[in-house]
């Protein structure tokens, strides 16, 4: 380990505290700090700074054609930034800020090439969350930040997942408690007309739409030179040690019985079976260890918990996750597009 990683404890209620102060000292002279957002836990580095930003791939083992998001604290930052603010971005902003919905623009030469990934465009959020705004206040200066995990596993919903990553390697952690939405944010391409999504995340496309009218789709987009448009899209990611596999359909009584034969089938080869369920159907089901993500009925609660129970079943030292699927409206579209992801296209349709 390189690095003596300070743990504090930030009460979100009342966040201005000498922990923040020194975190934003931190960042604003070049090092590395982990810090709570709504959606997951972040690891910032001062934009401004390349050194600084590249020590983030190096603490992730983070593949450096891998754009990263630029988190500031308020809309008059984003000037800094860009040149290009259009009508249709201002709507988004003022609909969505602070909040889980990254938007990329045309970047202003000030932003470094490592942020970007070389990219001309730059990846913009406010969170929402009060600890992240203060410690981006504190800084000083825009705050790019990945997700505080080694690069491919489950992001981290919690500052003891952090911990577990990426202790000795960066040099504070900020405990702000469990994040709220668990899901990272939707990324939005308004450089391309219409916009494109290019991750969904915590603001689903209906949202959007309401507020822009008609977007594409895009999850797979990489720039012309094979880099990756947006964060998540590219590499393998959200993925634990286990084998993990989707089960999903429109019967949800087809899903739990070809659940229940998976599990089954794995016992009698003696692998350990964990099973990521819905609060509904998890008590039928009888394997090594099941973790009650959320309810069918309450999407919201599924994508809050479900990093958390991808590492918590890892940590039973299960050989094989088999998670359930769910309808890709709303945030579903989020929790389906991680579930597949953390597989790595592992999925059984019934």
């Amino acid at each position: 380990m390189d690095k003596e990683t300070t743990y504090v404890k930030v009460n979100p209620d009342s966040p201005s505290s000498e922990g923040v102060r020194e975190a934003g000292r931190i960042l604003r002279e070049g090092g590395l700090v982990a810090f709570p957002t709504e959606t997951v836990y972040g690891l910032g580095a001062s934009a401004l700074n390349p050194r600084a930003v590249a020590e983030i791939f190096k603490a992730k083992g983070r593949p450096d054609d891998n754009p990263l998001i630029v988190h500031i604290s308020d809309k008059n930052q984003v000037p800094d930034l860009t040149d290009e603010i259009t009508v249709q971005t201002g709507r988004l902003m003022e609909a969505f800020w602070p909040g889980p919905l990254t938007i990329v623009l045309h970047k202003k030469p000030v932003v470094p090439d490592v942020v970007t990934a070389g990219l001309h465009t730059v990846a913009v959020r406010i969170p929402d969350h009060p600890v992240a705004l203060e410690i981006i206040k504190a800084a000083g200066v825009p705050v790019a930040a990945p997700s505080a995990n080694s690069s491919g596993k489950p992001s981290p919903t919690t500052a003891e997942h952090v911990l577990r990553d990426l202790e000795g390697k960066i040099d504070m952690i900020v405990d702000g408690g469990a994040c709220r939405v668990g899901l990272e944010s939707t990324v939005i391409d308004m450089t391309s007309e219409p916009p494109v999504i290019l991750r969904p995340g915590g603001i689903s496309r209906e949202d959007i739409e309401g507020v822009l009218g008609h977007v594409e789709t895009d999850i797979n987009q990489v720039s012309s030179t094979g880099t990756p448009r947006s964060p998540g899209v590219k590499y393998k990611h959200y993925a634990p040690k286990a084998k993990v596999i989707v089960v999903t359909g429109d019967d949800y009584a087809k899903i739990f019985a070809r659940i229940a034969e998976l599990v089954s089938e794995y016992r009698s080869a003696a692998k350990r079976v964990g099973i990521l369920a819905s609060a509904e159907m998890a008590r039928g089901y009888c394997a090594d260890e099941v973790f009650p993500v959320g309810s069918r009925t309450r999407l919201e609660t599924v994508a809050q918990n479900l990093f958390y129970g991808l590492r918590f079943l890892d940590g039973a030292d299960v050989d094989v996750i088999i998670a359930e699927g769910y309808p890709e409206t709303g945030i579903g579209s989020a929790i389906m597009n991680r579930l597949i992801k953390a597989a790595g296209g592992r999925v059984i349709y019934v």
